[in-house]
């Protein structure tokens, strides 16, 4: 079996959220349920327009009497910008924590058995920080919220030290979206971009913004077009090529990376010979993704 690795995530950026109201405020704001957040559980979860549409991802992590948000570092000032918009009363505080913790991610070989975690989401202390697995999907392995410095801990648990590529090269693989680089910004739903099957969406936990639409995609079969992982033979396009079939748009190229990629397409595409750009384009159906 191939040794479990580990890298550190230079992107990820941590917003702290604090207050005595803070369950009660990401709740009725995010797509997953909050008050599953726990020193032994983290969860995955998006903020939404009121249309339903996407604006930010993230992780959320408890320690302590805080929660702490695992988010696209660049976009970190304006998902707390808009937090704050919704805070009125409540008591609730936002803070950026980037300068005292640091993200890193592990996968692959046993990564998850040698941080002694179960299955996805379960979390627990790791070097005056947490471990925890990552949320989304087993095959992902694991995440860490550490302390600066904590990340060199993670090494003699057993992890080869790698680079933010292979992570991001083992991500594709798979087939799972990175934030905005996959997401249009106001413009992507949740359930074509893999959110119900990477745990990110809870459909019992009653109103938060966007909601309706999420619900109304599920329960009406409104999916028309899916977020895939791609093989790329020749050179990779760029992010926004469209994939074409002839003459056909039959979608478009997302994030990618040494001849794999992902790429929005129209689920009536998958049987037919695609090209983006100068190169061909074949289309693949991960395990975990529901048609």
């Amino acid at each position: 079996m191939e040794r479990a690795a580990y890298a550190s995530l230079a992107e990820r950026g941590i917003l702290e959220v604090a207050g005595d109201d803070r369950v009660a405020f990401l709740q009725g704001l995010v797509s997953n349920d909050v008050a599953k957040v726990a020193a032994d559980r983290a969860v995955y979860a998006a903020l939404l327009t009121a249309q339903g549409k996407f604006l930010h991802d993230f992780f959320i992590v408890a320690q302590g009497d805080a929660f702490y948000l695992d988010a696209e570092a660049a976009r970190l000032a304006d998902l707390q910008k808009r937090l704050t918009l919704y805070k009125l009363r409540s008591k609730v505080s936002f803070a950026d924590a980037g300068a005292r913790f640091t993200v890193a991610a592990a996968w692959g070989g046993d990564a998850l058995g040698l941080l002694g975690l179960a299955g996805p989401g379960s979390a627990k202390a790791f070097a005056g920080g947490i471990a925890y697995a990552d949320p989304r999907l087993a095959a992902l392995g694991a995440r860490f919220l550490l302390p600066r410095g904590g990340e060199n801990a993670i090494e003699p648990a057993g992890f080869a030290r790698a680079d933010a590529a292979a992570y991001d090269r083992h991500r594709l693989a798979l087939g799972v979206p990175d934030g905005s680089r996959d997401l249009e910004i106001e413009r992507s739903i949740l359930l074509e971009n893999g959110f119900e099957e990477l745990n990110g969406v809870d459909f019992q936990k009653g109103c938060y913004m966007g909601q309706e639409l999420t619900a109304r995609t599920k329960y009406r079969a409104l999916i028309k077009k899916r977020l895939l992982p791609v093989n790329v033979d020749g050179p990779l396009p760029a992010p926004g090529t469209k994939v074409m079939a002839g003459e056909q748009e039959m979608g478009e190229m997302r994030s990618g990376r040494d001849g794999a990629a992902l790429a929005v397409l129209k689920l009536d595409a998958l049987e037919t010979k695609l090209t983006a750009g100068g190169a061909t384009i074949i289309p693949r159906k991960p395990e975990w993704l529901k048609f």
